[in-house]
């Protein structure tokens, strides 16, 4: 007997990560908009959709008023105790892919002049906060390449430091393609290791430097690479950034296991990353996360 509901909920969550993506890059001129629905804007369609309620008769859009464009998605940060639902469900190549397009479209916010500054409390400016960033997920999906991949060492590629205190990377941006390429360089990074998530047999094991992993567990460590750095990218640029709570709760699930659970999840996650204080817990001056397989 076939089952109707056999991946409903990927199916669901896979949709309202599109419909996420093309939210975030709906322009603020463009809110005003008509739509085919020709009693709604583009706002108060979203706000149909997010809220399932009809506009009240006589409502004048206000483009001043932008939050509640995005209300229903960006909400509060949760406790994890209070998200424990969400938080149950395994880490998989969307929420990878989620988290990347998510920050893609925040950083295409960010003046061209205020790359060279620095990113937050790191010692790289945002531009090669990026790169290291691109690196990371590069080098998560390289280690889950090879048919038997290596369970003592990274695959054997060159990396190098462009200058002193700078980041050592396998993957640089070329600089004359200005902020456009070097966001198409994250992206396309960060596709790679959606890919290899993906399409990686769940029981493949690979080397970290924190311990042995699984393609669930690489996964998880690129959400936290990117939702982390872009915290360092938010402060340096002086951009707004606060990822979805079930994204941080799920990594935090899988990563950060012994991480305070009554806490909202993002401030619970920047704490566990070293970022962060947290009510009763002093920020941490070391830190490491625990990709051990859980099945």
């Amino acid at each position: 007997m076939v089952n109707a509901f056999e991946g409903l909920i990927d199916r669901f969550l896979g949709s309202s990560a599109e419909f996420e993506r093309n939210l975030r890059a709906v322009r603020s001129e463009q809110r005003s908009w008509p739509t085919p629905c020709t009693e709604w804007n583009v706002r108060q369609l979203v706000n149909h959709l997010t809220s399932h309620r009809k506009p009240s008769p006589g409502h004048q859009p206000c483009d001043r008023q932008e939050e509640p464009l995005f209300r229903s998605r960006y909400r509060p940060a949760m406790s994890r105790s209070a998200d424990a639902g969400p938080s149950q469900r395994p880490v998989t190549a969307d929420d990878v892919d989620r988290a990347v397009q998510l920050a893609v479209a925040v950083l295409r916010e960010a003046p061209p002049a205020a790359w060279d500054g620095r990113a937050g409390s790191l010692e790289w400016d945002c531009w090669e906060t990026v790169e290291h960033l691109s690196d990371d997920l590069f080098a998560y999906a390289a280690q889950l390449g090879p048919r038997t991949p290596p369970l003592d060492s990274e695959v054997p590629f060159v990396y190098e430091s462009r200058r002193p205190g700078g980041p050592a990377n396998t993957i640089h941006a070329n600089r004359e393609a200005g902020p456009a390429g070097l966001l198409q360089v994250l992206e396309a990074s960060g596709a790679l290791l959606v890919a290899m998530v993906r399409t990686t047999p769940p029981q493949t094991r690979a080397h970290h430097v924190f311990g042995v992993s699984d393609p669930e567990g690489f996964a998880a460590m690129g959400i936290v690479e990117t939702l982390v750095h872009m915290h360092d990218l938010a402060q340096g640029l002086d951009l707004a950034w606060s990822p979805p709570a079930d994204l941080c709760a799920r990594v935090l699930a899988r990563l950060f296991p012994d991480a305070p659970s009554s806490t909202d999840t993002w401030p619970t996650l920047l704490w566990a990353a070293g970022r962060a204080e947290l009510p009763g817990h002093p920020r941490l001056t070391t830190w490491r996360w625990d990709g051990t397989p859980r099945a």
